[in-house]
């Protein structure tokens, strides 16, 4: 008994008509007639009355339809689990990252995935943060690291880094004296900062906001080394995370804004239903992220 031939069976029953079961399955009507004849010989019964001009089961073939229908769905189902592996082996996979990130245990995620499933092929595509939110909520982006102030409503979202906001300065400003520094000192000078759209930014700016101040943002860059570049040249305050600033020590002084009370995010994110290639990401994302440690 073969699977081609409980399919031309259902399509004989369904039809009720062995030419037009002969032409939903794209073959001769002999040939169906053929194979149900050998699945007949088989099963010791026949499966339809042909003395009709319409092709009708039999009480054999009523007791078998079922039974054939449901070997079929088994099959598909065992294809469908089959292709989902495939889609690991084979498939391909938009990965999003926050321009200017150097958070190193995403590459090595990245790297132990492409080691486990060298047949995907992975995009990495870097943007801003909102724009690779959008991204995933649409489905152009798998699985994306980005910089946020809140975790985005309606996906799955792995938590990094949660870190307050540093002024960043050269050692002879006069910020760099304070023992505190709160965001109205801040706003005093030209600011160096991300643009709209990022993470930290977007706190900076609800900060902002919420005491009614209005800095000016003097110089805009996607990258930490750039912003750090600036504000060690004196041509602004760079706002930063705490991580951030520790790389840049030899350059500027950090001191943290303490009434910037909310915390910037650097998270994974990824919508509840993904691919099988993203699912193995998030599990070489995690245990990358958990060798590293917190921050």
């Amino acid at each position: 008994m073969e699977l081609r031939q409980l399919a031309y069976f259902v399509a004989v029953a369904e039809e009720r008509s062995f030419t037009r079961a002969a032409e939903r399955v794209h073959i001769s009507q002999s040939g169906v007639s053929a194979q149900i004849r050998q699945l007949e010989r088989e099963l010791g019964a026949e499966l339809f009355d042909r003395s009709a001009r319409t092709a009708t089961l039999t009480v054999a073939g009523r007791a078998a339809l079922e039974h054939a229908r449901a070997a079929l769905a088994a099959a598909g189902a065992v294809g469908q689990a089959v292709s989902d592996v495939t889609g690991l082996i084979r498939g391909r996979l938009t990965v999003g990252m926050v321009v200017g990130c150097t958070v190193t245990p995403l590459f090595d995620a990245l790297a132990a995935f492409h080691r486990a499933h060298p047949g995907v092929e992975i995009n990495l595509l870097e943007d801003n943060s909102d724009r690779l939110v959008e991204g995933v909520r649409v489905g152009t982006v798998e699985v994306a690291l980005v910089g946020t102030a809140t975790a985005p409503e309606g996906l799955e979202t792995l938590t990094i880094i949660s870190e307050r906001l540093v002024a960043a300065v050269p050692a002879g400003h006069p910020l760099a004296a304070l023992r505190r520094v709160a965001l109205r000192d801040v706003a005093g000078y030209p600011i160096v900062c991300m643009p709209p759209g990022t993470g930290l930014r977007t706190v900076f700016d609800r900060a902002c906001a919420a005491q009614d101040l209005r800095p000016v943002i003097a110089w805009g860059a996607s990258a930490p080394d750039a912003i750090a570049d600036l504000a060690a040249r004196g041509l602004g305050v760079a706002i930063l995370s705490d991580s951030m600033a520790a790389r840049y020590r030899d350059r500027v002084v950090a001191r943290a804004i303490e009434d910037a009370a909310t915390p910037a995010l650097l998270a994974l994110i990824w919508r509840s239903t993904h691919s099988p290639a993203a699912r193995a990401l998030l599990a070489h994302s995690r245990e990358a992220f958990s060798r590293a440690g917190p921050g």
